[in-house]
C-alpha cells in the first residue's frame, strides 16, 4: 500500500468521525432549545390568587406559576399601604388576560417577569401610582426610575405617606426585631443560646424542656413530639 494510498484513507476517516461529532453537537443544541426555559418569552394566563402587591398565581392553563413582579418591590401586607398595593394589583389584573415576559427565576423559585394587561405595562403601573418602589438592587429601567421619581414629587400613594420605609428596609428591621424577641422569651424561659441540636442536650427530659419551651423545633426532626430519639428511647 502506498503512502498516498494510507493518506487518503487517514482523510477519509478524519472528515468521518469530525462529521459525526458535528451532527451530535448539533442534536445537542437543538435538544436544550427545546427544553430550556428560555427567559424572554411570553407566559399567558390569568390570575387566580393575588398573594401580595408584588406576587399573584398566574394560570396558564397547563400550569399554575407563582409570579413575582420584576425590577419592583411593594409594600409588605403588615406594613403601612401594603394592605392598599394588594387590591391595586387585583384591581389590576383580577379577571383578565394576562401576559408575563419571563425573566427567569429568584431564589425562591418564583418566576420572575414584566406583565401586561394588554397594552399596560402593569409594572410600570404600581410604581407610577405609588403603589411600589422601584427595586434598585435589580432594576436596568431607567423609565421606572423616572416615574418613581414623578409619583414621589406628587406625592401619589405611598408618597403621601408621613415617612414611608421601602419594602427591603422593612424586612431588615422586623427580621432584627424577631429575633430580638426570640432572644427576649428564650432568656425568660431560662433557654441558653448554645443549646441547639441534640448533641448538646444531656438527657431527654432536657431535650423536652427545649422543644417545649425554647422552640428548638430541630430536637423533633420527624415531628412525632418526641425529641432527640437517642436520648428519649
Amino acid at each position: 500500500m502506498t503512502s498516498a494510498t494510507q493518506a487518503d484513507r487517514w482523510r477519509k476517516g478524519f472528515a468521518l468521525v469530525l462529521a459525526f461529532t458535528l451532527f451530535m453537537l448539533a442534536l445537542a443544541l437543538l435538544a436544550s432549545l427545546f427544553t430550556a426555559k428560555e427567559p424572554g418569552v411570553f407566559l399567558h394566563g390569568q390570575a387566580s390568587r393575588i398573594i401580595d402587591g408584588d406576587t399573584f398565581i398566574l394560570e396558564t392553563g397547563q400550569r399554575s406559576l407563582r409570579i413575582r413582579l420584576s425590577a419592583i418591590d411593594a409594600p409588605e401586607k403588615n406594613q403601612p399601604y401594603g394592605v392598599v398595593a394588594t387590591r391595586f394589583l387585583e384591581d389590576l389584573l383580577t379577571g383578565k388576560a394576562v401576559q408575563v415576559r419571563d425573566e427567569g427565576a429568584d431564589k425562591y423559585r418564583r418566576t420572575l417577569g414584566r406583565v401586561f394587561v394588554g397594552n399596560r405595562d402593569v409594572n410600570a403601573a404600581l410604581v407610577e401610582q405609588g403603589a411600589a418602589w422601584v427595586y434598585r438592587q435589580y432594576n436596568h429601567d431607567l423609565e421606572l426610575l423616572t416615574l418613581e421619581a414623578q409619583a414621589k414629587a406628587q406625592q401619589r400613594g405611598l408618597w403621601a405617606l408621613p415617612d414611608p420605609i421601602a419594602p427591603w428596609d422593612w424586612r431588615k428591621t422586623r427580621k432584627s426585631q424577631k429575633i430580638e424577641v426570640r432572644s427576649e422569651a428564650d432568656r425568660s424561659a431560662g433557654c441558653q443560646p448554645d443549646k441547639r441540636t441534640c448533641k448538646d442536650m444531656i438527657n431527654c427530659e432536657e431535650a423536652r424542656f427545649y422543644l417545649k419551651h425554647c422552640n428548638r423545633l430541630r430536637l423533633d426532626g420527624d415531628k412525632d413530639g418526641i425529641p432527640c430519639e437517642t436520648l428519649c428511647r
